[in-house]
């Protein structure tokens, strides 16, 4: 990632992978209009905010908005192009076919957690949903009493994968749920109780180093503007 193959015009993209199912949707669609591919590279918020600091590559980021507003304090995205794609909850599934699990309050949500044989979840130290549901977990008391059944990925996207693999019954998954939704063979069962809710705002930007500012521009108003709005929303984004 230190570097491009030389006539290389693809617009350089590093995202939460929060904003993967929208990304994928529209690359195509923004190629017809720029004659540019979207060379776009997904993981949890805190892996893509170490790649950009030991040099990755960039053209456009998302990132949690709280992370693009730091980037634009120390000057490294362009001023003006900041831009929300939205809200996510932090959400539960299952896998394609079974039984919701009971997660309307504390009470509920602590006993289907307890009764899950695995529990697949992003990073706790890196991924945005993983230290969220970290925290739910040890304010339900219940932390020690799972640790054994947590399966920790390096990003949503692939532990939901992995929940749609697995081969047990009664599984769960805790993700951002725009991850859960773009995945298939899992099921969305709801948002985290309202005592634990998590929305997180996404944001994009263009670096301040963009080989192509206003090819970069373009990407950014496609991603975040009215034109995608229905599809950002069908995604599990929020207004």
């Amino acid at each position: 990632m230190k570097g491009a193959p030389a006539g290389d015009t693809r617009l350089r993209l590093l995202s939460a992978g929060a904003a993967k199912g929208v990304v994928e949707a529209l690359q195509d669609a923004y190629f017809a209009i720029s004659g540019s591919a979207i060379a776009a590279t997904f993981d949890a918020v805190g892996t893509i905010r170490e790649a950009l600091d030991d040099g990755a590559p960039c053209d456009v980021i998302v990132l949690s908005a709280a992370m693009i507003d730091a980037l634009a304090d120390e000057g490294r995205v362009i001023g003006g192009t900041v831009r929300a794609l939205g809200r996510v909850p932090t959400a539960i599934a299952v896998r394609a076919g079974e039984p919701l699990p009971a997660i309307g309050d504390a009470a509920a949500l602590r006993a289907s957690l307890l009764a899950a044989g695995h529990i697949f979840v992003p990073d706790t130290g890196r991924a945005t949903a993983g230290i969220h549901f970290a925290k739910v977990l040890r304010a339900l008391g219940i932390y020690d009493s799972v640790a054994a059944a947590l399966r920790p990925f390096p990003n949503g996207a692939i532990a939901m994968r992995a929940l749609a693999a697995s081969a047990e019954h009664g599984n769960i998954g805790c993700t951002q749920a725009t991850e859960i939704r773009y995945t298939s063979g899992v099921s969305l069962a709801g948002p985290l109780p309202p005592q634990f809710a998590l929305a997180t705002v996404y944001a994009a930007a263009v670096m301040r180093d963009a080989r192509d500012p206003d090819a970069a521009r373009r990407w950014v108003e496609m991603l975040t503007g009215p034109e995608s709005r229905e599809l950002r929303m069908a995604g599990g984004f929020e207004p």
